[in-house]
């Protein structure tokens, strides 16, 4: 493939955004809570499976069909993740209309979920492809899409509930995200083998900036660093979104807020849920993943310990704020971790691998909220509880900063000794 047929790199980008926008509706998903039990009446918590469904099956989709995202390349499998999904979201309108509950998980939690893994992972490691020089940007570009499409997609849920009804916004709904997906993912390819943007020289790097290695997804299982990893993600996951998913009713338990102050304040945690992914990933191109992590760790350790007893309304925003920003950037930056640790041989199918920590944090963080609150009857209790998991995330990290130090040393003393001979 010659220079003039190259497709423009930052075209990939806006059509792996367009891909995560559409998926990231998923975290439109309180909006629809009240007016679906309403239909089916259940309780609410009912009605959220769906949610936690969709969640653990975009982690093991993800996993599972890593290696075969890899195999067939972004276009086919952004295409088959736009197809699912928008299935599964017509399916869940169908679902509201016949009022069948089973449906409604079948749809929105198993089709649509399994549509979610694909179209999160379908255009990420290409995207580590076409913009080695800026890996971090690159990926924070795109799941930035994901954090800001509650913004965009829960306004006009809203909007098609009053107007057109409820099972008909489905319809509508499927119809756009079938559209949008399929449409960015057909812009989508993988960059010539051994591609280089032009300016960019890879000889200048030092080793730290350099790949540890390049191994697939079956050789990365085997390294310790894959588990710290995991963990890491799992921890992060489990806490930020057990708070983003109670975060109106802590909002009102702790600053006194109405439902309606408190429902706004929750646009704002999607504004810096999408910030934090741009931000945090494109510093971790100058300070390096592992750094930005621990960061993240020990902030966020006295972050939970301290938000029960902040009273000063602007700083306790600002530290839930923040700790929203820290839990979209964990997300952004880990492609491009991955990336540093494993290569980009099957950068796909390892991060489909890490992303299982998602799909179990996305049921296990808000059933410890949900479980300690309840016997604690104590806000504070489950914060507190939060804190000492990320003492174990801060651990965890600063072993994995030694790993990546040591392995980097012994990289310098190998390619020393091939030089010497």
């Amino acid at each position: 493939m010659n220079a003039q047929h190259l497709k423009n790199r930052w075209l990939i980008a806006a059509s792996a955004v367009g891909i995560q926008v559409s998926i990231g509706s998923v975290y439109a998903y309180s909006v629809m809570t009240n007016p679906v039990k309403d239909i089916f009446e259940v309780e609410g918590s009912a009605i959220k499976w769906a949610f936690k469904l969709a969640i653990l099956m975009l982690g093991f989709s993800a996993a599972f069909l890593g290696k075969w995202v890899e195999k067939v390349g972004p276009k086919r499998s952004g295409t088959t993740a736009g197809i699912l999904y928008g299935i599964g979201i017509v399916t869940t309108g169908i679902a509201i209309h016949i009022g069948s509950l089973p449906l409604f998980y079948i749809g929105y939690g198993i089709i649509g979920g399994i549509g979610l893994g694909l179209g999160y992972i379908s255009p990420i490691s290409t995207l580590v492809k076409w913009f080695p020089d800026k890996k971090g940007l690159a990926t924070g570009m795109a799941i930035m899409g994901f954090g800001f499409s509650a913004l965009i997609f829960g306004p006009f849920m809203q909007y098609l509930f009053n107007t057109v009804g409820i099972a008909n916004a489905f319809y509508v709904l499927g119809s756009i995200f079938m559209v949008l997906i399929v449409g960015s993912a057909r812009y989508m390819q993988q960059p010539p083998k051994e591609y280089i943007p032009e300016g960019y020289h890879p000889e200048n790097n030092t080793l730290k900036q350099q790949d540890l290695e390049n191994i697939s997804a079956k050789e990365a299982i085997k390294k310790p660093r894959f588990y710290y990893l995991w963990l890491m993600m799992f921890i992060n996951i489990a806490c930020g979104i057990a708070l983003i998913s109670s975060a109106s009713p802590i909002l009102q338990e702790k600053l006194n807020y109405s439902p309606m102050e408190a429902a706004a304040m929750v646009g704002f945690i999607g504004i810096f849920n999408g910030l934090g992914r741009l931000f945090w990933s494109s510093l971790s191109d100058y300070l390096g993943r592992i750094t930005i992590y621990i960061l993240f760790f020990a902030f966020q350790i006295v972050a939970f310990y301290l938000l029960p007893v902040l009273a000063y309304e602007l700083l306790f925003l600002a530290t839930l704020f923040t700790i929203i920003s820290m839990y979209g950037g964990g997300f952004a930056m880990l492609p491009a971790f991955i990336s540093d640790l494993f290569g980009t041989k099957e950068l796909g199918a390892i991060q489909g691998l890490i992303l299982t920590a998602w799909g179990l944090a996305g049921v296990v963080g808000p059933t410890i909220y949900d479980v300690v609150k309840a016997k604690t009857g104590s806000l504070d209790a489950t914060l507190y509880v939060f804190a000492s998991l990320f003492i174990v995330a801060l651990i965890v990290a600063i072993v994995m900063k030694f790993s990546i130090t040591k392995a980097h040393k012994n990289k310098t003393n190998s390619l020393k000794l091939a030089t010497a001979s």
